[in-house]
């Protein structure tokens, strides 16, 4: 069965790109999950439904030296107004302390340049 490498949904033979993310989707016999990706490794730091806020905080984690992960939940099949999706940006467990005041310490910031303002 086909799935998506990003998502990691399985869908029916005869589909090739994830609809929800776009990515082509792989046969899951052919795909090796690397040994550090298992749940057990990491942590949830932070939840959004905005993209652009996980992107900045994955570029800022990154650039701290601290490995990031994003998983894009997205559900479009539940009828509904305006958008369901939620995204998580997680972490190495062993990062998780580090990630989270760094996360807070750019929160601080940027409370502090809106009040100023």
């Amino acid at each position: 069965m086909p799935f998506c490498p990003n998502c990691d949904y399985e869908y029916v033979e005869g589909i090739t790109i994830c609809p929800d993310c776009g990515e082509h989707l792989v046969d899951e016999s052919l795909f090796i999950k690397p040994e550090e990706w298992t749940e057990e490794n990491w942590e949830v730091v932070f939840i959004s439904s905005k993209e652009y806020e996980v992107e900045m905080l994955k570029d800022n984690l990154e650039s701290a030296g601290i490995s990031v992960a994003v998983l894009p939940q997205k559900d479009r099949n539940f009828p509904a107004i305006g958008d369901l999706a939620i995204i998580k940006l997680l972490v190495r467990k062993e990062d998780k302390d580090a990630a989270l005041s760094f996360i807070q310490k750019i929160n601080s910031e940027s409370n502090e340049g809106e009040e100023e303002s």
